[in-house]
């Protein structure tokens, strides 16, 4: 029996989004909303094989001390060749700024 290595790549990247950027909303409550999200389109550099393994660490965030923070961060819509980070929200916690990093691991 022989098999062919699977060459794996690696692609990695770090994203800062907040008040400043475009369509941000996660610092107004809404009291008629479950909860509020905010979606980030990441397009890798070059496309897998097929869709990877995608990993997302939080690694800062500016929440107003006011009230609960509240916060979630997931990988949703994963393909070969990107992915959208849900960041997201509820209540009264108002979130001014999140950074991220991604890890995408795959054929």
């Amino acid at each position: 029996m022989h098999f062919s290595p699977i060459p794996w790549k690696v692609l990695a990247s770090n994203v800062g989004v907040g008040v400043l950027t475009d369509g941000w909303t996660l610092d107004v409550p809404d009291p008629a909303a479950d909860s509020r999200e905010f979606i980030v389109d990441i397009v890798f550099a070059s496309a897998f094989a097929v869709a990877p393994v995608v990993q997302l660490g939080l690694t800062g965030f500016d929440i107003d001390q006011r009230d609960t923070s509240r916060i979630t961060l997931k990988a949703e819509s994963i393909t070969a060749s990107g992915f959208q980070a849900v960041i997201a929200t509820w209540a009264a916690t108002r979130v001014y700024a999140v950074e991220f990093n991604w890890l995408a691991i795959g054929p």
